[in-house]
């Protein structure tokens, strides 16, 4: 079982202060990956109409394990960060995700997704191409998957955008992270017609770490150091642990655990 006792930390920053961390870039997509994993090897295109840089997908080593990993990646510098619209896919991003989960449950292999984005984006072409179909459809094929399952917010978890890869069997997030269903400027402009009003709306929607932790909606909250190898070698164990546990269930348990978690909310 995942210990979801609450985890204090030295120096507890406010909602407002987490959010502004959050989008910081704190760790970085490659680094995540090079970091927890070895002999990655990226795989590109959704095999439909194109191949979103902003999702970043391979089969790599957990410690000798083959595992599928999935990240979002915002990018290094501005003109980076501008091809990958800051971390925000398009439809043909989460078409990707799908045919990696896909590919790896028909292997067996355990599926570790990185997230950290803004949403989904928004743009006139995305939509038409289908947007919220996409994220609708990784949500209903992570679902149906037999094999684990374990997302992991490293930044923002904004939205839809974020649910399309974090239906999994646990949800961890970094510490200094969130995770909710708008920004707190957007929930500020739609409650009180004023976004200048984002922290007082932060503090409100319960989407740091902390909150979420009591409330059972993830399980686990992983301490950031300034020592990132440090950081990555416990999630490298924590992970390792995890995936042996999760692997001694039947798929037909598998699946049934992890929708019973989603229905729970």
């Amino acid at each position: 079982m995942v210990n979801i006792g609450l985890k204090l930390f030295k120096h507890e920053l406010s909602p407002a202060e987490v959010v502004k961390r959050s989008r910081e870039d704190r760790f970085l997509a490659r680094e995540i990956i090079d970091g927890i994993f070895t002999d990655f090897v990226e795989l590109h295109g959704d095999r439909l109409s194109g191949d979103d840089m902003s999702v970043i997908g391979g089969i790599a080593a957990l410690n000798g394990t083959p595992v599928t990993v999935i990240a979002i990646d915002k990018g290094i510098d501005i003109h980076d960060k501008l091809s990958k619209r800051n971390g925000s896919p398009e439809p043909w991003g989460y078409r990707k995700a799908q045919r990696l989960m896909l590919q790896a449950n028909k292997f067996h292999r355990p599926i570790i997704t990185f997230i950290n984005t803004p949403g989904a984006f928004p743009g006139k072409t995305a939509e038409a191409q289908g947007q919220g179909e996409a994220i609708a459809k990784s949500i209903l094929e992570s679902m149906k998957l037999t094999v684990p399952m374990i997302a992991i917010i490293y930044g923002e978890g904004g939205s839809g955008g974020a649910l399309a890869l974090a239906t999994s069997d646990q949800v961890w997030m970094f510490q200094n992270a969130t995770y909710s269903i708008l920004s707190p400027e957007g929930f500020a402009s739609i409650l009180w017609k004023d976004s200048k009003r984002a922290d007082e709306a932060a503090a409100v929607m319960g989407l740091t770490p902390k909150d979420l932790l009591a409330k059972k909606i993830i399980e686990y909250v992983i301490p950031e150091s300034r020592s990132h190898a440090r950081v990555f070698n416990l999630m490298r164990k924590r992970l390792d642990d995890e995936f042996k546990q999760l692997n001694s269930l039947t798929p037909q348990e598998l699946v049934k655990q992890r929708r019973a978690r989603f229905r729970a909310f």
